[in-house]
């Protein structure tokens, strides 16, 4: 009894400092942060990772994650002042970048998915999504990113049409997985490629009826990058210009 009692103390503080790593005491403020951050990534693209991620851990945040919270917004603090450059003369072909990190998710091994989609030089539309379900191998992850940005490919091809404006052209879609390439222009279905026919159907028809266009890029070329996992400083701050995400050089309301 007596040593039961000597450790009940112990034993409390312990438990304390877990339900603290696992419930903070202000879940409402990172939910709340959370929340902006989100609307925020209307515009600043290149925050679409880390805030997906963020996002993902909302119902039982912990401490690691608050941290990465306030990394982002060290780095807003830093570089509040770029934004999304938009060009006043500019054709109507659509160029889209695809990516996906194959079982990127340590707990669940699931594939985050990206893409971005230029109406020729400006950045129209992007995505960092976390798929619904495991893939098998590297190349139905990525072939399942192709299925997402050509299918908002073909939405943005209706609206131009709606608008007067219809592309002159296929819509590109570079990956940098050559058997994603291959799959969506050969109609052989293999066996290995029967749990992803919705898609694989879906892909092939449209670069059937000249909608669209993969082709492959190099992964140093990989815009999409971006948007599924972690980058090194310097291919970040790369493929931030590449995205138009620069600095604005016009003074907005207020002097921010």
């Amino acid at each position: 009894m007596c040593q039961n009692a000597k450790l009940q103390p112990h034993l409390h503080t312990h438990r304390h400092a877990i339900q603290t790593l696992i419930y903070p005491s202000d879940l409402g403020l990172y939910r709340s942060l959370a929340g902006a951050l989100q609307y925020l990534t209307l515009t600043r693209l290149d925050l679409s990772y880390t805030v997906q991620q963020v996002c993902l851990f909302m119902h039982a945040p912990r401490d690691s994650h608050f941290q990465l919270i306030k990394r982002i917004l060290r780095y807003i603090q830093g570089t509040y002042h770029y934004g999304l450059k938009l060009h006043k003369r500019s054709s109507l072909d659509l160029i889209s970048y695809s990516d996906a990190d194959w079982a990127g998710c340590p707990n669940t091994r699931k594939s985050t998915s990206g893409f971005c989609v230029f109406l020729r030089d400006n950045l129209i539309s992007w995505s960092s999504r976390r798929q619904p379900t495991v893939s098998h191998s590297s190349a139905e992850a990525e072939y399942r990113a192709v299925a997402n940005c050509i299918a908002e490919s073909c939405w943005l091809r209706q609206l131009l049409q709606e608008l007067h404006h219809s592309p002159t052209r296929a819509t590109v879609v570079y990956c940098d997985n050559v058997s994603a390439m291959y799959m969506s222009s050969n109609p052989v279905r293999h066996q290995r490629t029967k749990h992803i026919e919705i898609d694989l159907h879906f892909v092939q028809d449209r670069v059937a009826l000249g909608e669209a266009k993969v082709l492959h890029v190099p992964t140093s070329c990989q815009f999409a990058d971006i948007f599924t996992k972690g980058l090194p400083t310097k291919i970040f701050q790369e493929f931030h210009s590449s995205l138009n995400i620069i600095p604005s050089v016009v003074p907005t309301a207020g002097g921010c």
